[in-house]
């Protein structure tokens, strides 16, 4: 049996991923659970459900089929696979303002890279161009795991 998911949900689930948690389908009902490394790590110590509140338990039990590997869930791409920065740089390329290209591509280099890029977006009146491109390569990314799990999807 093959699920269908809805685009946008596996969009909400790469856009939450970050160092503290995860997104998952469950591929049996097309959900997208963000996981926190807290729930992981509770269940990884099989800490007592009974010790944790209610929301707690429910999310330390779907952690514990997860790390199970029973096949139900399925990682999504995370952050790193994501790759923010790339996405900027490529952004900062595909500027026609060659001036602002270059300006944008010389900030993205070194600590505090994010947010010089997203300052001056700002300042220089791209940051809808910004959003824009940054949406459409996350709908990508999203588009492409779909694929190579052979997940049906709907926009």
């Amino acid at each position: 049996m093959t699920i269908r998911v809805k685009l946008d949900d596996i969009i909400e689930g790469l856009e939450f991923q970050s160092d503290e948690s995860s997104s998952f389908l469950n591929k049996k009902t097309g959900d997208v659970i963000l996981m926190t490394d807290y729930a992981m790590q509770a269940a990884e110590d099989d800490e007592p459900l009974e010790e944790l509140e209610g929301w707690e338990r429910d999310l330390v039990a779907i952690a514990r089929e997860i790390l199970a590997e029973t096949g139900q869930y399925i990682s999504l791409p995370t952050k790193f696979d994501i790759d923010d920065y790339s996405i900027m740089e490529r952004f900062c390329m595909s500027l026609d303002n060659q001036k602002i290209s270059d300006i944008l591509c010389d900030l993205i280099s070194g600590s505090g890279a994010f947010r010089r890029f997203k300052d001056a977006v700002y300042k220089y009146g791209v940051e809808e161009e910004w959003y824009k491109y940054r949406d459409n390569a996350i709908k990508e990314i999203a588009i492409e795991w779909c694929r190579e799990n052979n997940i049906e999807f709907e926009n």
